[in-house]
């Protein structure tokens, strides 16, 4: 096992606790990584890592094939077949294409991205610049968050290493739905960071309405790690697949970490050398994930098909588990809550339903609430929206209720389960530093005019007698300003937003 130093001081909205790098087995995308120094240089990146030569497009293709490389970010997309779509495009439309890095990592769990960006950048371009090498590239574009992870350390590595097409670095909101493909595509462009409102594949037409190669950053890491080793050795490690993987352990771990690992190494290995106390449940893929009872989970492996044989998903590799002195499914409220309000609020879906969805858990922790209600709210949105968010929500939400029965059925009898909710599913703060914002009504003024919820439909819906039904979530800071125009509507004068104290 080796075990890495600090990284970078990290940005606005990130855990007070900065996990910690693990390798279980040979390292090889933190291969360098356990010495003092903080991040590989050029020089040390070389040292460790080798020198790198330029590969064609049947090359590119035939390794990515070899190695069975996948999207890293969350789909697990084929690589080759995205170099291939890509060539399509060029061929029809002879314009040279595009290479986007996505290293946004909008998922409040994940770091993997982040450890890449800060200690080891250049296996990053090494990867971007194999497939710019490939494809004739016009431009390489790295997209990161505007959490200050990362960006500096890339910006160092972009002044040291030579590429084969001008480079550029782009930063966008740090948000859940930045990472998404045509948000970050619409984002670079220079429009609004958010899903088109239609299905539109980058391939055809993407950054400056190129065709446009776009994977996540440790998909373009392991492609540099690839080129190196050859596909031969590339897969002596890994069972179910050929190679390692990088995951996020948080949650419940005493011991927070971006472990590397081998591809089919046991979940149980992992969760050991993190700390993880026994607990309810195990989240596998993040917040668009699915919930596994322990005994299940400790059995399984950690490849996508050993994952979703035990019911999970691999996805971006976050693995959040929970312990038992917390409240599961209000810990599912919370995130809940969160989701819904990083909507990009641009479809009925995601801009009412997820609201919606959002309340129903809430009552059923509060005990006033039908888990029918929760499936029946899931189920209005999925399908139906831009992108895969309320998908990915609903799936959570639902998946919530399978996994904690016991719990379920005691807030639904009783309105609790006797344990607190401690925050153990890391959401970025909705908090100002004295408390939680939150619209109250003054029942004496209100009239039940209506006029808060067509202003804010997001925030505020009508019971059947027409009065607002407000929920009991904190209201984001970005839908804050939505919240007092609701309130300067009220001809009564009885919607406030009010700060709970911690």
């Amino acid at each position: 096992m080796i075990r890495l130093g600090p990284r970078d001081r990290p940005g606005p909205g990130a855990p007070a606790k900065v996990p910690e790098v693990l390798a279980l087995g040979p390292p090889r995308l933190t291969a360098g990584l356990h010495g003092p120094q903080h991040r590989l240089d050029l020089r040390g990146h070389l040292a460790v890592h080798g020198p790198l030569g330029p590969l064609t497009a049947p090359g590119l293709i035939d390794l990515a094939e070899r190695v069975r490389l996948a999207g890293r970010g969350g789909a697990g997309f084929p690589f080759a077949r995205k170099v291939r779509a890509v060539l399509a495009s060029v061929d029809r439309r002879t314009v040279a294409p595009a290479v986007v890095v996505n290293a946004t990592e909008g998922e409040p769990a994940a770091w993997k991205d982040k450890v890449l960006l800060t200690r080891a950048p250049h296996l990053i371009l090494d990867g971007a610049a194999l497939v710019a090498w490939a494809l004739h590239a016009a431009e390489i574009v790295i997209a990161v968050a505007d959490d200050g992870v990362g960006e500096a350390s890339m910006l160092a590595a972009l002044r040291e290493q030579p590429l084969p097409a001008p480079a550029r670095l782009v930063r966008v909101p740090h948000r859940f739905i930045s990472g998404e493909g045509g948000a970050l595509v619409q984002g670079i462009n220079g429009l609004p960071h958010i899903p088109p409102g239609i299905k539109r594949r980058a391939s055809d037409a993407g950054v400056g309405s190129r065709p446009t190669l776009l994977s996540n950053a440790e998909t373009f890491a392991q492609l540099a790690v690839a080129a190196r080793r050859g596909p031969t050795r590339y897969a002596e490690l890994g069972a179910d697949e050929p190679g390692t993987v990088l995951l996020s352990v948080t949650g419940s771990a005493a011991r927070p970490a971006v472990v590397e690992c081998p591809a089919g190494t046991p979940v149980s290995a992992v969760l050991d050398a993190c700390g993880v106390p026994d607990g309810p449940a195990v989240l596998f893929g993040g917040f668009h994930g699915r919930w596994v009872p322990p005994a299940k989970a400790r059995t399984a492996t950690f490849s996508r098909r050993g994952l979703r044989a035990a019911g999970g998903a691999l996805g971006a590799g976050v693995v959040l588990p929970l312990d038992h002195a917390t409240c599961p499914l209000g810990e599912v409220a919370r995130v809940v809550r969160y989701l819904a309000a990083e909507s990009a609020g641009q479809c009925g879906p995601c801009r009412l339903g997820l609201p919606d969805l959002a309340r129903a858990v809430d009552a059923v922790v509060a005990g006033t609430g039908d888990p029918a209600a929760v499936r029946a709210a899931a189920g209005a949105v999925v399908g139906r929206g831009a992108c895969s968010h309320p998908d990915g929500t609903a799936g959570f939400a639902t998946s919530a209720l399978e996994a904690f029965p016991d719990d379920l059925h005691r807030h639904v009898t009783a309105g609790t389960c006797g344990r607190p909710v401690r925050g153990t599913l890391p959401i970025p703060g909705t908090t100002t530093p004295d408390g939680d914002r939150r619209l109250t009504v003054d029942w004496s003024r209100c009239d039940a005019h209506g006029l808060c919820a067509d202003v804010a439909p997001d925030l505020i819906r009508l019971d059947a007698n027409g009065f607002p039904a407000l929920g009991d979530a904190p209201i984001p800071p970005r839908l804050e300003p939505l919240a007092r125009d609701a309130i300067a509507v009220c001809p009564a004068l009885a919607l406030r937003l009010a700060t709970r104290k911690h």
